[in-house]
C-alpha cells in the first residue's frame, strides 16, 4: 500500500494490524482518483471512516488543502499517526479520535461554516448505513455545492442513484468492490 501519485507519489503506507479495518487496495484507490479527477484543485476532504488514513493521503498528494479523518479504532488511530508522520502534513491531516457522530457534532461546534468538498466513505462492509449518512450530511449542510461523494461498499451491495439532492454519476464495480460516486444535480 502506498500514496499513488501527486507530491508525495510512492511513500509506503502502513495497513492497520488486525480484522476490523479493510484496506482500500491501491487498484481502487487508483480507480477512483481517476473517476474524480486525477489532481484536485484544493478543497477540503472528509475522510469518514479513515482506517490506515490512505485516501486522505493521497488527496492531500494530489492538492487537497486539508482533510479532517473520523477513526475509532486505537490501532487504526495509531497507524494514521504514522502515515502522515511520513508525509509531515500533521498540520493539514485533522484526527478525530472515537465515535464518528459524537465527534461530527463536536467539530460542528468548533468550526460551524466548515463544508467538505471531497467526502470519502469507506465503511467496514457489514453495518454499513451510507444511503442514511448521506443524508444526514445534506441535513446538517457538510457538504458544500461542489461536492463529490466518493462511497466504497460491497460488491453485492447498492446504492439508489439518487439520495436526497445527490446524483450518483459513477457505479462502478471492481473485484468485490463497488465505488459510488455523487454529486448535487446541475
Amino acid at each position: 500500500m502506498r500514496i499513488i501519485a501527486g507530491k508525495f507519489g510512492g511513500i509506503p503506507l502502513q495497513a492497520v494490524p488486525g480484522s476490523n479495518t479493510r484496506p482500500t487496495t491501491d487498484k481502487i484507490k487508483e480507480s477512483m482518483f481517476n473517476i474524480i479527477g486525477q489532481y484536485l484543485d484544493g478543497g477540503i476532504v472528509l475522510d469518514f471512516y479513515a482506517g490506515s488514513g490512505a485516501l486522505g493521503l493521497e488527496a492531500l498528494s494530489r492538492g487537497a488543502d486539508e482533510v479532517y479523518a473520523f477513526e475509532r479504532f486505537r490501532k487504526a488511530q495509531e497507524t494514521i499517526a504514522k502515515n502522515v508522520a511520513k508525509t509531515h502534513l500533521e498540520d493539514r491531516y485533522h484526527l478525530l479520535k472515537g465515535d464518528n457522530q459524537k465527534q461530527l457534532k463536536s467539530l460542528r461546534k468548533k468550526v460551524p461554516d466548515l463544508q467538505f468538498d471531497w467526502v470519502f466513505l469507506d465503511p467496514p462492509y457489514k453495518g454499513q448505513h451510507l444511503e442514511d449518512l448521506l443524508l444526514q450530511f445534506q441535513e446538517e449542510a457538510w457538504l458544500s455545492d461542489q461536492v463529490t461523494v466518493v462511497c466504497e461498499l460491497d460488491s453485492q451491495d447498492n446504492l439508489p442513484d439518487t439520495v436526497g439532492n445527490l446524483h450518483a454519476f459513477k457505479n462502478a464495480t471492481y473485484g468485490h468492490t463497488r465505488v459510488v460516486c455523487y454529486r448535487f444535480a446541475a
